[in-house]
């Protein structure tokens, strides 16, 4: 399979991280084939995170991201240290990229024990090892090379691939509603087509879904929320499953017989990207607010924001009719999360589909380490619709977590 017919988001994530002039971006030249990254003698040449697609036999399709020096200096440099610690959080192997010729330095041994406090994978590499008088020999963890002499590239690229196909198989056993599913089940999905939908296209959530639908060879039927009423009349087999946009959330519910379960898009990412079981524990914090309180509402994309956006305009106005109270609002987008929670009473994120797995997460974690709830849009409508218990009975396992916390 090409590593571009999969989504980005979806692919194991590899990054290099190293001291300026280590060679970072040489060897990240070397290992893709490709002059990816600029290289030159001058310090700090890579001044934002460089992405690539590749194909990495035998383990499968990864990203490839390039960064800058975590020892960049001024005002600029600690901005360029910024992205490179950005990057951390969507992180799923390291290379951690030493000067041969240097050795390992101070900023190196913080940068690693970083890694090691997050539990990230990683593997050293001793570049530049050409200009040693004798080259040591490879360790578990340690390799040395040389992307000026193409040095034990391929090992580098054999290593890691070894290190990363149980991570491409588990992400690939991953379903976002398939293990749910039977041959034959009816699977309803709802999806409006307001001033807020993309032109011409569905929105990523649903074309996923609906493709592991299809490969679960379970019977589809895309609708409008406009079109369910007349849809239940019409179909002689009872659904199993009515998947809709969160925004529809309680006219889909009020429609529905009890019978069939429902669940939204979101709630199925919360699921597949992040972690469920700690989203629907953050819900109750939204009967806890208090006029004033910061909420960040945070979007993994970078979308064009609609007059009627869900994220900035929906969702703080069903907040405050839900809780009669006021509040503070910051709102991030893309890469954009701040580190620092604390000043926030409440989290409420999207469902994370352009974000790989590994940083979805690593905000959950963030906010509860924390002590700040965290939810995500899907849940939050569910909840102040009173229907989050009916959106989790597709998932028994956390169906009452919210009586029982």
């Amino acid at each position: 399979m090409a590593s571009n017919s999969i989504l980005n988001a979806e692919k194991i994530h590899i990054s290099f991280f190293g001291c300026r002039n280590a060679g970072k971006s040489s060897l990240v030249n070397a290992f893709t084939g490709q002059s990816l990254s600029v290289v030159s003698d001058i310090k700090g040449t890579t001044t934002d995170p460089v992405k690539k697609a590749m194909e990495l036999n035998p383990a499968g399709p990864v990203l490839i991201i390039d960064t800058p020096g975590y020892d960049d200096e001024g005002t600029l440099g600690n901005k360029r240290i910024n992205k490179t610690y950005e990057i951390i959080a969507k992180t799923d192997f390291a290379i951690l990229v030493i000067d041969s010729i240097n050795g390992i330095s101070q900023k190196d041994s913080e940068f690693l024990e970083i890694l090691r406090n997050k539990s990230i994978p990683y593997l050293l590499v001793y570049n530049k090892a050409d200009l040693l008088n004798s080259i040591p020999n490879d360790e578990e963890n340690i390799i040395y090379a040389s992307s000026l002499k193409r040095y034990n590239i391929e090992k580098l690229k054999t290593v890691v691939a070894s290190r990363i196909q149980e991570m491409i198989k588990l992400k690939s056993q991953k379903k976002i509603i398939a293990d749910k599913l039977q041959k034959d089940d009816i699977v309803i999905m709802v999806i409006p087509i307001d001033e807020s939908a993309p032109k011409g296209r569905l929105i990523l959530p649903q074309q996923q879904t609906i493709r592991e639908v299809l490969d679960t060879n379970s019977i589809l039927l895309c609708i409008q929320d406009t079109e369910l009423e007349d849809t239940l009349k019409v179909i002689n087999k009872k659904p199993k499953l009515v998947i809709t946009d969160s925004q529809v959330f309680e006219k889909v519910s009020s429609i529905l017989p009890t019978d069939i379960m429902l669940t939204s898009f979101s709630i199925l990412f919360a699921k597949y990207k992040g972690d469920l079981t700690a989203l629907v524990k953050g819900a109750k914090k939204i009967d806890e607010l208090q006029n004033g309180d910061k909420i960040l509402i945070s979007e993994g994309c970078t979308h064009h924001r609609q007059c009627n956006d869900i994220g900035t305009v929906k969702i703080p106005s069903w907040l405050e009719n839900y809780t009669g109270k006021k509040f503070e609002y910051t709102f991030t987008s893309g890469g954009e999360f701040p580190q620092n929670l604390t000043d926030y009473a409440l989290i409420i994120h999207c469902g994370g589909c352009m974000l790989n797995e590994q940083e979805m997460k690593s905000r959950i974690k963030n906010a509860d380490l924390q002590n700040i709830a965290i939810i995500n849009y899907g849940i939050a409508i569910a909840y102040m619709n009173g229907i989050l218990n009916r959106s989790l009975e597709i998932f028994p396992e956390i169906h009452d977590i919210l009586r029982s916390s």
